[in-house]
């Protein structure tokens, strides 16, 4: 296994120490390269790309570190002492690509997403590599907890499998709201994506007990043709910049610098998303003419990472709603322990949401103020394993005082967290814990297949409705 881990190291570490943005621009230069694409366009199509990627990453960090002094001077007004640092989605990043184990589970991975191509379980070519670190994430913590690397191993399979047959269910919801044709390549098997089956319970429950709800809802579309600017993208930021302006204390002169970046910053998500979309033309193209070639018509999806949807603004306002929300839980929750300074703009939970309600703003933020809990708590779980793992890559954030526990409050793939905590804390000398951990991992797949069930019934509805027009 040892000889596996350094193999991969061998092979994947340059490329991974260029950063996701050169090494995105690699991978699809190549891809595209390979399926027939000119390399003069390949190559155009990866510069978009890590454009986009460097872009989205800049205004995120500008969102994040301008948010997170303000909330930190809301805790010195209020006195309210939440003990883990809430760092953001970047520290975690580079602590998980610290350890050569990552990189392990990254060819694992591939081997197992070229496998499910040749046997006809997937359609999606999963390219959004620098994300792997999620689930990779995942297993380390599995490990943490005392799972042997065979069983973290397993464990990193068994959620892999199930990230890219998400994929594939999500497709038509993905051109549904892109307004895309069939032939659009574009998906994700960003982990974020796998609390789908939990926010479609919610959605159901909805359906069961609130049918008339929708009769109220709005998008972000209908509410900007009826009041304008006041509805827009620019407007949700001004208000949100405000709200926690006023409630951190900051003077006249800070609250509008906190709304008019959150403009800012708002609006340029929406402008970026289109990046992405522009940026996997050539690919999408080359992937459709190499699949009528070699593949007798297959039409082959590309998982990219999620911010190529990121221009619907239905995910910014719930996102910006559900921000002091999720603040004002951190408060009350038992158990938590994190202060919500870099994920407060939640975006491990808002794309999902809009997969699963197609941006029925209400029901988004319903749902997502039930699924905030998990994430915080799932924060504080993780924890003593983010501090240690930091430490000793060297990459514990400085200016914080010694003993500090770190986390990331908003950090994609909650639920995987705690099956990864009673999968690695199951012992053979405590029967208990072992049937904890089969449970977990029974209720995670049952409400994944009847998940998958629902979204199969959704996509027949979109082929007939394409039939009846």
């Amino acid at each position: 296994m040892q000889g596996i881990i350094d193999f991969a190291n061998k092979i994947f570490k340059p490329l991974i120490d260029l950063g996701a943005a050169p090494l995105m621009l690699i991978v699809l230069t190549l891809f595209a390269w390979i399926v027939g694409v000119k390399f003069k366009k390949a190559l155009e199509g990866g510069i978009r790309l890590a454009i986009a990627i460097t872009a989205i990453g800049a205004i995120m960090n500008i969102l994040t570190s301008t948010f997170s002094s303000a909330l930190q001077a809301f805790v010195a007004n209020t006195g309210i002492e939440l003990s883990i640092t809430d760092v953001g989605w970047a520290p975690l990043a580079t602590i998980t690509w610290g350890s050569a184990y990552t990189l392990y589970f990254l060819l694992v991975l591939l081997a197992v997403n070229i496998v499910m191509l040749l046997l006809k379980k997937t359609n999606t070519l999963d390219v959004d590599i620098f994300d792997v670190w999620h689930l990779a994430l995942t297993g380390l913590f599995c490990k943490f907890m005392g799972a042997n690397l065979f069983v973290t191993t397993l464990l990193v399979i068994f959620i892999g499998i199930l990230k890219i047959q998400n994929s594939d269910l999500m497709k038509p919801t993905f051109n549904d709201l892109l307004d895309a044709p069939d032939e659009n390549p574009m998906t994700t098997t960003h982990l974020n994506y796998m609390m789908n089956p939990i926010v479609m319970v919610f959605d159901k429950i909805i359906d069961k007990l609130f049918p008339s709800l929708d009769r109220f809802d709005f998008d972000s579309a209908k509410l900007n043709s009826k009041i304008g600017f006041w509805g827009s993208k620019f407007a949700i930021g001004i208000y949100l910049g405000i709200f926690i302006g006023i409630l951190s204390g900051q003077n006249p002169k800070e609250i509008l610098q906190l709304a008019f970046i959150a403009a800012t910053c708002l609006e340029l998500f929406s402008v970026i998303g289109q990046w992405f979309i522009e940026s996997v033309e050539p690919l999408s193209q080359g992937i459709a003419d190499f699949a009528n070639k070699r593949l007798g018509g297959r039409q082959l999806n590309i998982g990219l990472d999620w911010p190529f949807i990121a221009g619907r603004s239905e995910m910014w306002a719930a996102a910006n709603v559900l921000a002091p929300i999720m603040l004002l839980l951190a408060i009350i929750l038992p158990g938590n322990k994190v202060l919500p300074l870099g994920g407060i703009i939640a975006m491990g939970l808002t794309p999902s949401l809009l997969v699963v309600t197609r941006g029925k703003i209400i029901r988004m933020i319903i749902i997502g103020t039930f699924m905030l809990p998990l994430f915080l708590w799932s924060g504080t779980l993780i924890a003593p394993y983010v501090t240690k793992a930091a430490i000793s890559v060297g990459a514990f954030p400085d200016g914080l005082a010694k003993g500090t526990l770190i986390t990331h409050s908003t950090l994609e793939g909650p639920i995987e967290k705690f099956i990864a905590y009673f999968v690695g804390s199951a012992n053979l000398s405590n029967i208990t814990s072992i049937l904890y951990a089969v449970l977990a991992l029974a209720v995670y797949l049952g409400l994944f297949i009847w998940y998958k069930k629902q979204m199969q019934k959704r996509n027949e509805e979109y082929i007939k409705a394409k039939e009846n027009n």
